[in-house]
This record gives structure tokens, sequence and C-alpha cells, in this order.
């Protein structure tokens, strides 16, 4: 079936939900730099960068999907970024995916309790799991052509039109190997008409040195983490062609361009 999608997240949406969410990233940044702190001291990776993990944030505050799905979490890293996003809506539900426990063990337990429903193993064998209205699909996972074909033919097709997804570790460089999970996720994309966006400074420097100075002013500059490549693209998934579905709603104007409070 013939698909179409619009650029939905795209960097003037992004630049208007750091304007709009700039109080509660704030906040939110701070807690994660001590937790980025007590993950180093205790032999914890962090493996989102401060852009990508900024912009999972802002997309969740603003979607706010009753059921978001993350597949891949190692350490809960991402976890903690995507739980503090529902904790801040006050409401939804993380249900997290790795074939090993060891989140578990990292994820502050104030945030996790009542929200988040963690499973141990092989998501490809575990699909029953999967809640059946997905809100948002965050993945960082195997990198392999194989895996992204898996989840290009039995993830997104569950996917409402319009679901926001994200995937890491595709433009550690402007294009990506052969073989890899990002070449066969762009190749997908292209055949498919659906256009991505991407802050990775290997892909799309200028796109990440404007939304850096937009955090310098909102006084959000200081990094949380040391990683700068931000690799994550993200896109939203396409209405059949003709058809003209909701998409993402434009984010309210901000009272104050820097250091405002959010809309309550």
């Amino acid at each position: 079936m013939r698909t179409t999608s619009d650029t939905l997240v795209t960097e003037s949406f992004v630049s208007a939900l750091y304007e709009r969410y700039a109080e509660g990233l704030r906040r939110v940044r701070q807690e994660q730099r001590e937790l980025y702190d007590r993950h180093r001291r205790a032999g914890g990776r962090a493996q989102l960068d401060d852009l990508e993990a900024e912009i999972s944030y802002l997309l969740v505050r603003h979607t706010r999907p009753a059921a978001l799905v993350e597949i891949g979490c190692l350490h809960g890293w991402s976890t903690s970024w995507l739980l503090r996003a529902l904790r801040d809506n006050r409401e939804g539900t993380l249900y997290s995916f790795d074939r090993t426990g060891a989140a578990r063990r990292w994820v502050p337990p104030e945030l996790s309790e009542g929200r988040w429903l963690f499973t141990e193993g092989d998501v490809r064998e575990r699909v029953a799991e999967l809640p059946d209205d997905i809100g948002y699909l965050f993945l960082d996972a195997a990198h392999s052509a194989r895996f992204a074909r898996w989840y290009l033919r039995t993830l997104l097709p569950r996917l409402a039109p319009g679901t926001v997804v994200s995937v890491h570790d595709v433009h550690h460089r402007a294009r990506p190997l052969p073989g890899t999970e990002g070449a066969e996720l762009l190749r997908w994309l292209c055949t498919a008409g659906i256009t991505s966006f991407t802050v990775a400074a290997a892909k799309a420097p200028d796109v990440n040195a404007r939304l850096r100075r937009l955090r310098v002013e909102l006084g959000l500059a200081e990094p949380v983490h040391s990683g700068a490549d931000d690799p994550m693209v993200f896109f939203t998934t396409p209405h059949p062609a003709g058809h003209s579905g909701p998409s993402l709603a434009e984010p309210a104007a901000a009272p104050g361009r820097v250091g405002h409070a959010e809309p309550r």
C-alpha cells in the first residue's frame, strides 16, 4: 500500500518544544546529571547523548503516550529519561524490553514504581507482551540489518499513523555502513517516502549547532553526558496515501523567551 508522510518532527517543532518545556527540562537535566555521576562511579553505561535524550523527553512530554515501548535499555539511562517524561506528564506506562536485566539495578525506584514494566528477554520472542496501543516506540537494541528488518516488518505495522519512532545509533557517520541497522532503516524510509529528523553532528551539523545555541539562550547549556554524537533519528509513521489523518499538534506558544514557566 502506498503511504505518505509529512515531516512532523522538524527543527522548528523541536525548537518550540524546547521553549515550551524549558522549566521542566532544566529540572530533569539536573536530576539526570546527578544520576549520571552515580552511574559513572558504579561502572554504569549511559548511552544517550544530551540532545537526543532531551528531544526524546520533549517528544514524550508533548505526545503524552499512554503506552511507551522501549526496546533495548542496558543500564537504564534512556529508561530514566523516558520515565521522567511520564512522571512529568502524570500519566503513561513504559514497557521496556532487554536481553539482560541490568536496568533493574540502575533505574531509581521512585521513577519506576507504578509506571515501568520491564521484560527480560529477546523481544522477538516476547511480542505477545507488547501493549496493544503503542503511542511511542524507542529503539536501541541490536544494530544489525536483520533486526531492523524484523521490527520494520513486525512492529511498525502495529503503530497508528502519526506515531513517533526514534532509533538510536544511526548517524555516527553521515552515511551508515552497509549491512547495518542504520543503512536498512534509511533505505526503508526512502522507499516508503518517509522523512526523518536528526541532530547528529555527523549528519546535520548546522541543526546541531542551532539547537545548541538555543539551549544556551534557555540556560540549558551545561553538559549532562560527555558524548556529543547524538546519532538518533526520529520519524512518524505514515498515513495511507490520500488520507488526511491526525498529526503532531504544534506546541502552544511559550509565555516567555528564556527560562519561562511551562504551562500547567
